[in-house]
C-alpha cells in the first residue's frame, strides 16, 4: 500500500497532467460550444464532452511511455507502478465524474445555460439519473485511461509490429461484432442484447471491460522493457 501511495505522489508531482489539464481543455471546449450555441440561437446537443475522455486516453499512454522508465529508476516494480497508477486514476475519475454530474445537474436546471446547450448531457449515455451519470462517467474515464495504457504497453513490449497487430485485432473484433449484431435470418443473441441495452447495462459492460484490461495489464506489464 505504501508503494502504491508513493506511485500516486510521483504522478502528482506534475499536477498539470492529472489535475489541471482535463479541466482546462474541457473549459475551453465548453466556452467554444457556448459561443457557437449563442450565435446559432438554437438547441445544440453537442458530443464535445468526449474531449475529457480522450484526454484520459492520452495520459494513459503517457503514464507508460513517458513516466514508467523514471518510476522504475526510483526502485518501484512494474506491477506496483501499474497498480498505484490505476488506483490514482480510479480516484481521480470518481472525483471528476462527480464534477461532471454536478455540472450536468446545473445545465438541466438552467435550461442548457439559458441557451439550450446540452454539453454535459449526452444522449442515451449520460442522460439518466445523477447517480448513474456519476457511475458511467467514472467508469468511462477509467476505461479510456486503461485503454491508453494498453497501447503504450503493447508498443513497449512488442514494438511497432505488435502495435499494428493490436490495432488490426481490434478492427477484426469490431467487424465481427457488427456482423453478429446485424439481423439476417432472425436476430442473433448479440443483436438481441444490443437491442435491450440500457445506460445501466452499458455501464456494466464498460466496467467488465475495464476489469479485464486491469487483469490483462497486470499480466503483461511485468515484461515491459524500458
Amino acid at each position: 500500500m505504501t508503494t502504491w501511495i508513493r506511485v500516486a505522489r510521483y504522478h502528482l508531482v506534475d499536477p498539470i497532467a492529472y489535475l489541471v489539464g482535463p479541466w482546462a481543455i474541457l473549459a475551453f471546449v465548453f466556452l467554444v460550444n457556448l459561443v457557437i450555441t449563442a450565435v446559432q440561437g438554437g438547441p445544440n446537443p453537442t458530443k464535445a464532452l468526449a474531449v475529457v475522455f480522450l484526454y484520459f486516453f492520452a495520459i494513459g499512454i503517457l503514464s507508460i511511455s513517458r513516466s514508467l522508465p523514471f518510476g522504475l529508476a526510483l526502485g518501484v516494480s512494474r506491477r506496483s507502478y501499474y497498480t498505484g497508477t490505476v488506483l490514482l486514476v480510479a480516484g481521480l475519475a470518481a472525483v471528476d465524474g462527480l464534477a461532471l454530474t454536478l455540472l450536468q445537474v446545473a445545465e438541466r436546471a438552467t435550461g442548457g445555460w439559458g441557451l439550450s446547450l446540452h454539453f454535459f448531457q449526452v444522449s442515451f449515455i449520460l442522460a439518466g439519473p445523477w447517480d448513474l451519470t456519476w457511475l458511467t462517467s467514472s467508469v468511462g474515464l477509467v476505461l479510456l485511461f486503461l485503454y491508453g495504457q494498453w497501447f503504450a504497453i503493447v508498443r513497449r513490449r512488442w514494438n511497432a509490429f505488435g502495435t499494428v497487430a493490436f490495432i488490426i485485432g481490434q478492427v477484426a473484433v469490431i467487424r465481427v461484432g457488427i456482423v453478429l449484431a446485424t439481423p439476417t435470418h432472425g436476430r442473433t443473441s448479440v443483436g438481441s442484447f444490443l437491442a435491450t441495452l440500457t445506460p445501466a447495462r452499458l455501464t456494466g459492460v464498460l466496467a467488465a471491460i475495464a476489469a479485464l484490461l486491469i487483469i490483462g495489464g497486470l499480466a503483461i506489464v511485468r515484461r515491459v522493457t524500458v
